[in-house]
């Protein structure tokens, strides 16, 4: 992440700037893994974690340049991965996974300009986990 905002940041200061960046984190970035016992993922998380700070950073270092740049943060994700995960395990609160289509139709909107006042945040994308397990 911090290697591709270095990479395409000062090109867009050179064209004249404006326009949006959008870094993919992790539901895990915000509010860790959290199965008891999972050691081995806290890489993973601290990864996660740090994109929040490059993407603040970032904003505040791009936005004299009306560069937008927010991070998503999806949760579970429909995918040949975890396709086997069957929807009755999750404790996700809308109770199943986030289709790809879903998470790329939010990327849309983020990078329009009807998200224009939009800088340094966080969008969570996790039906609902993070606010808390599904009974």
């Amino acid at each position: 992440v911090w290697a591709t905002v270095l990479a395409v940041g000062p090109a867009m200061v050179a064209r004249g700037g404006g326009g949006s960046m959008i870094l993919i984190s992790s539901s895990a970035g915000l509010k860790g893994l959290t199965s008891p016992g999972a050691f081995g993922n806290e890489g993973y998380g601290a990864s996660k974690h740090g994109v929040v700070g490059l993407m603040r950073q970032f904003a505040v270092e791009f936005s004299p340049h009306s560069i937008r740049v927010n991070s998503i943060h999806p949760g579970l994700i429909r995918t040949p991965m975890t396709e086997n995960i069957p929807d009755d395990m999750l404790k996700i609160p809308l109770g199943r996974a986030a289709q790809p289509n879903e998470v790329s139709t939010f990327i849309v909107f983020l990078i329009s300009d009807e998200s224009s006042y939009s800088t340094g945040s966080e969008f969570i994308m996790d039906g609902g986990l993070t606010a808390g397990e599904a009974p």
